[in-house]
């Protein structure tokens, strides 16, 4: 029994570490808070708390870990297998921006697209535009 207890933490591990590796690999935001405090009245009062968000950019060094470990190499792979490859990467990518999405939103995702319905038409000008051709041999101006 101990034994399937260690290889299940083992796996847990391996699962904890592709998943911060991906985190890396594709990029993150991290929330800080900055408080300071000020002694009123022999007492510790919040003076300041300040809120903001870093974006911690992607890391090529874990996307060269992630695909060695993941496809090894892509050069052998036929043009089917990397198009499939490309697809699930993809898919992948939007479902971990989803996730971020909800957690930022609060579990609210604005759908893709959803504005495109609302575009506005653009009204005709009032007025057309005055075009200037010039004469080349002459150097006059016609209309």
């Amino acid at each position: 029994m101990a034994v399937l207890g260690d290889r299940n933490k083992a796996m847990e591990d391996k699962e904890k570490i592709e998943k911060a590796l991906l985190k890396v690999a594709l990029g993150y935001q991290v929330a800080e808070v900055t408080e300071e405090y000020a002694e009123i009245d022999g007492e510790l009062k919040l003076t300041k708390r300040k809120r903001t968000k870093k974006d911690i950019p992607p890391d090529l060094k874990a996307v060269q870990l992630l695909l060695a470990e993941n496809g090894g190499d892509y050069a052998v792979m036929s043009d089917e297998e990397l198009e499939s490859e490309k697809c699930r990467l993809l898919a992948e990518l939007q479902r971990t921006e989803r996730e971020t999405l909800k957690k930022e939103s609060g579990g609210q995702v604005c759908v893709e697209g959803a504005m495109t319905a609302e575009k506005k038409e653009r009204k005709p000008r009032s007025k057309p535009r005055k075009r200037i051709y010039r004469n080349e041999k002459e150097g006059e101006k016609t209309k």
